[in-house]
């Protein structure tokens, strides 16, 4: 019979069990509340965001979003929808998503680790700094839209260069 032998630090069976070392190491507030999920919070510049990982082990996928800690009123959903789309149309990895349920807004990335050696702690840190970068980076654009009812397009080039420093 063969052994198999599993390296905890770059693999795992269920990767929720890596998210939950990485939400430890960075001392992040989580729960576990199934085998299968794991929500933590941390904080942004802009704002408070929610990570949610999710193992389908069955599809061999995980599913991560970072949701902001704003709901967008159903009057700013077409302009909103708009924005969304010409960020979407940019994104090399993962999209925006606003929930049709409560407005909620969230960028989303789905992974399949079916037939593959899993996700490592490093692959797993960088899809949470990618999604955290771009969440910071577009946060500005929606509250424009939604707050000082900009159009999308106009919203969205103040997101779209990038600045050096801080004020």
């Amino acid at each position: 019979m063969a052994v198999l032998s599993m390296d905890f630090e770059t693999s795992v069976a269920n990767p929720v069990d890596l998210a939950e070392q990485v939400a430890a190491q960075r001392d992040w507030a989580f729960d576990r509340p199934i085998e299968e999920e794991l929500i933590a919070e941390i904080a942004g510049g802009w704002c408070h965001y929610r990570l949610w990982f999710t193992w389908q082990e069955d599809l061999g996928g995980l599913m991560f979003s970072c949701s902001y800690d704003m709901k967008i009123a159903r009057h700013a959903w077409p302009q909103i929808q708009e924005l969304l789309a010409l960020i979407n149309e940019r994104m090399w990895l993962g999209h925006f998503d606003l929930c049709s349920e409560d407005g909620g807004l969230s960028f989303r990335h789905g992974i399949l680790l079916k037939g593959g050696n899993g996700i490592t702690h490093e692959q797993l840190e960088e899809l949470v700094d990618i999604a955290v970068s771009e969440c910071e980076r577009f946060y500005p654009a929606f509250q424009s839209v939604v707050w000082a009812g900009q159009k999308p397009v106009e919203a969205l080039k103040f997101s779209m260069f990038d600045t050096c420093g801080e004020a």
